[in-house]
């Protein structure tokens, strides 16, 4: 019996021997879990700091972002209306000038340019025929005569009251 109690007492002891040792071991897990909790929490309040700087920034740089979007949707809305204007004055703008062009193109059609000389030395032609012809005593072709160089005349002076 002795022996079976020394046995018992020997098992009993390995058993308190290795729950000591289990409680040990549970004693230094749960310190460095405490640590790592505590680290973790650490990690964490620093996260939480951290993301609360970004949403800082995040909303400074949207709060940019918008008013530089403002800004240029101001500035697109004035260069449009500049456009439209601008649009509108070169519609004015072509109008007239086919209607300019229109005018040259029937002045053009009913008009020859000559150069003044030329008028001049037509009119001293005429002069020329019509003092010839009033010698030879054809009226008719003296006042033909005459009649054309009248209108050079008129071509003439109408010229010189258009440059003054």
């Amino acid at each position: 019996m002795l022996l079976r109690a020394a046995s018992l007492i020997e098992l009993l002891a390995q058993r308190a021997m290795s729950a000591e040792r289990l409680y040990h071991e549970q004693q230094i897990e749960s310190t460095r879990s405490t640590e790592l909790r505590q680290a973790a929490e650490l990690a964490s309040d620093a996260m939480v700091g951290e993301i609360a700087a970004l949403r800082t920034q995040l909303a400074e740089v949207t709060a940019a972002a918008a008013a530089e979007r403002a800004a240029f949707d101001a500035e697109r809305g004035k260069l449009l209306s500049l456009m439209q204007h601008a649009e509108s004055h070169i519609g004015k703008l072509t109008s007239e000038l086919d209607s300019l062009r229109a005018s040259v193109d029937r002045f053009n059609e009913t008009s020859v340019a000559v150069p003044i000389e030329v008028l001049r030395l037509a009119r001293t032609q005429f002069d020329y025929l019509s003092n010839g012809f009033a010698r030879k005593g054809d009226v008719i072709s003296q006042a033909m005569s005459e009649i054309g160089g009248f209108a050079i005349d008129q071509a003439l002076t109408g010229k010189k009251t258009d440059s003054a």
